[in-house]
């Protein structure tokens, strides 16, 4: 199963996952607005990969399958200032 991964310019961190290079016909208008013009990062091929980075390959695997993309989030920033 290949993937094409984009990179948000608006939102850092944030990466959209499609099954077809260039295709975004299955993903909302409504997030590809809040995501920004997509920018082409890398190609993977999820069958030869038994990781990811930060998501769970079977997730992204998954979501693929049943939607036709994966959103990948930025990560979550913990602030341990006491308040």
């Amino acid at each position: 199963m290949l993937a094409s991964v984009y990179r948000s310019k608006a939102k850092d961190q944030m990466y959209l996952y499609i099954t077809s290079k260039d295709d975004f016909s299955k993903v909302p208008e409504s997030l590809l607005k809040i995501f920004g013009q997509p920018e082409f990062s890398l190609q993977l091929n999820l069958s030869k990969r038994e990781k990811l980075a930060r998501v769970e390959l079977s997730e992204v695997k998954l979501a693929l399958e049943e939607q036709g993309y994966y959103l990948q989030m930025p990560p979550v920033i913990h602030d341990n200032k006491a308040n």
